[in-house]
């Protein structure tokens, strides 16, 4: 899958963030996701869903968008080892006849994530978690929301279009944004004017939205795919 940048003269910054300022990527124990506690009737196995969502949320911080911003190429190399590491002890638990919903949700978005730091196979990987995923729950709000925004990011913005609507509809306020996006990114402008605004009006602390809907209305953005 090809990655779609959307570039502004003024806008890029706001899109995909500095690099100078992004924080340190932590330092993480992936062996840490699997517990073992003593009973009576002798060890029993568990999977840390806590300490997951820690490192899916450190992850995210610098890969959730393409290109991942980190400080320093040994943070990308540790990020990049972490999700692939993660992604194979996940898959033991998500391949089997029913799996739970929300270690589908975040072994999807992992992979969508492994696919901005180009570990190859991870993009098809995504695809065919949320695909399974929305299977079993159609209308989960953030399975659409997040399949929607790894399509738009993935270059197939007309295909995100009716996950990330579902998204907006449940409630998922970022998903007007991811919407403006990839409306902008279909050389649609009204239709990227339209979902910004609702963002702004959902989310009216957030500065970039006006930027953005200045920098469209002004002529400053520029749409390229590679």
């Amino acid at each position: 899958m090809r990655h779609l940048h959307l570039i502004a003269l003024v806008a890029l910054v706001l899109l995909l963030g500095t690099g100078a300022h992004a924080r340190e990527y932590g330092t993480h124990d992936p062996k840490r996701l699997l517990t073992v506690t003593e009973t009576p009737s002798g060890k029993q196995y568990g999977f840390d869903g806590a300490y997951l969502d820690q490192m899916l949320n450190d992850l995210a911080a610098h890969a959730k968008n393409y290109p991942p911003q980190f400080d320093t190429p040994q943070d990308r190399q540790r990020a990049t080892q972490d999700v692939k590491v993660i992604s194979g002890m996940l898959d033991t638990l998500v391949n089997v006849p029913n799996p739970n919903p929300d270690l589908l949700l975040r072994a999807a978005h992992l992979n969508g994530m492994g696919h901005n730091l180009e570990i190859p196979g991870a993009a098809d990987k995504a695809n065919t978690l949320f695909q399974r995923l929305l299977q079993l729950e159609p209308a989960h709000p953030r399975g659409n929301y997040l399949y929607g925004t790894f399509l738009a990011g993935a270059g197939k913005p007309r295909e995100a279009l009716p996950y990330l609507e579902k998204a907006l509809a449940a409630g998922i306020a970022d998903a007007a944004f991811t919407l403006g996006m990839a409306h902008l990114s279909l050389k649609d402008q009204d239709g990227a004017l339209k979902y910004l605004e609702d963002y702004k009006r959902r989310r009216p602390g957030d500065a970039n939205a006006d930027r953005f809907i200045d920098a469209i209305r002004n002529g400053r953005i520029e749409v390229r795919s590679r």
